[in-house]
């Protein structure tokens, strides 16, 4: 019986620890997806390939990083819901109460949580109502419209992350 237990124990100490790695994996992932297309890939080729093929060559990248920022999003969700629980599990076992009665830390998920909704809104953007434009006034093209606001959203996202995790501990 003693090594049930300690097998239930173990489980219940590795699958918080997995969650919040895939969690981070995934952000990780994302933010340093989105910060190479706008940092990288998008000056590079304004520079280095003539205006007429920048479009589709940014496009070839943006289908795949969209399937990857799809998968990546739902992810996010769904780990974050979990780690929204075992959160919750940690401050009751340490204060009594729950997340709901720690004001800081709900101010700064809310936050956090507005800045996904903007970015979910960019990205469903982007899938739904992509723009056949060739470039924008300035003979730019961006194969994420709004990606350099979404990609300040996402270093916003993380900051919140480093500020919830230390909330609770």
């Amino acid at each position: 019986m003693d090594e049930l237990q300690s097998i239930t124990t173990d489980l219940n100490i590795l699958i918080p620890i997995i969650n919040h790695w895939l969690h981070l994996l995934s952000a990780i992932i994302w933010i340093g997806g989105l910060a190479f297309l706008v940092m990288a890939v998008t000056p590079g080729l304004q520079k280095a390939v003539s205006k007429e093929h920048i479009k589709p060559i940014t496009d070839i990248f943006y289908q795949h990083y969209k399937k990857v920022a799809g998968i990546l999003l739902v992810v996010l969700l769904f780990t974050g819901g979990i780690n929204l629980h075992y959160v919750n599990q940690v401050l009751i076992s340490q204060t009594g109460v729950g997340v709901q009665h720690h004001s800081k830390y709900l101010i700064i998920f809310m936050i956090k949580l507005l800045l996904v909704l903007g970015l979910l809104t960019l990205f469903l953007y982007t899938v739904i109502f992509k723009s056949d434009d060739e470039a924008d006034e300035e003979g730019t093209y961006e194969a994420i419209p709004f990606q350099r606001a979404a990609l300040w959203m996402g270093f916003f996202i993380v900051l919140c992350a480093a500020a919830m995790k230390h909330l609770h501990q």
